[in-house]
């Protein structure tokens, strides 16, 4: 059986750094300030509250030693519908402990698909991940990223484009060695 830290290490190298999907990602990355944490429980409940643990966790550590982190459930949530509902969940969390402003919550899934699109539309990969996980980040440095960033609204536009010139069949290679299935 694979590592699912080490398969979404390999995922953040060689996507979401390597395509440059996120611009910010490099630096906490090579800097190792990125926590991951993988989630065994195989209830719900025992991933809400690890999220919580871990959204605390995050809140009173400094950047210095963990910048962001992955929670990573490789056996919950695997219905993308189920996962969804879940992320209303995480939006209460956030507002029931006082983290609103303070820490957010980005998605990613191995079936992401954004709204009006199909399940195989390569724009999809963009937010697609070996296993569902919750990337917990620091608003702070959510607002000095788009404050310093040129263009930085343009970064999800670029990355579409981005894939859609490389092609599906690309992509899905590419995937699939990530994940050890080719």
């Amino acid at each position: 059986m694979t590592n699912p830290i080490e398969t979404t290490k390999k995922w953040m190298k060689q996507f979401v750094i390597g395509m440059n999907f996120c611009p910010f990602a490099k630096n906490p990355f090579e800097a190792d300030t990125i926590r991951y944490v993988l989630v065994e429980d195989t209830d719900i409940q025992g991933l809400g509250e690890k999220l919580v643990a871990e959204l605390r966790y995050l809140a009173n550590t400094p950047a210095s030693k963990v910048e962001t982190t992955l929670l990573i459930h490789p056996s919950l949530l695997l219905n993308f519908e189920e996962y969804l509902n879940f992320l209303e969940v995480t939006s209460y969390l956030l507002e029931e402990y006082e983290l609103e402003g303070i820490i957010q919550v980005a998605s990613f899934h191995p079936d992401y698909q954004f709204d009006g699109t199909e399940l195989e539309d390569v724009e999809n990969y963009t937010n697609r991940s070996p296993y569902p996980m919750l990337h917990l980040l620091r608003e702070s440095s959510v607002s000095w990223a788009v404050a310093t960033y040129p263009e930085v609204e343009k970064v999800p536009a670029r990355n579409i484009q981005y894939l859609k010139t490389l092609g599906l069949a690309v992509i899905k290679q590419q995937w699939d060695e990530v994940k050890g299935t080719h």
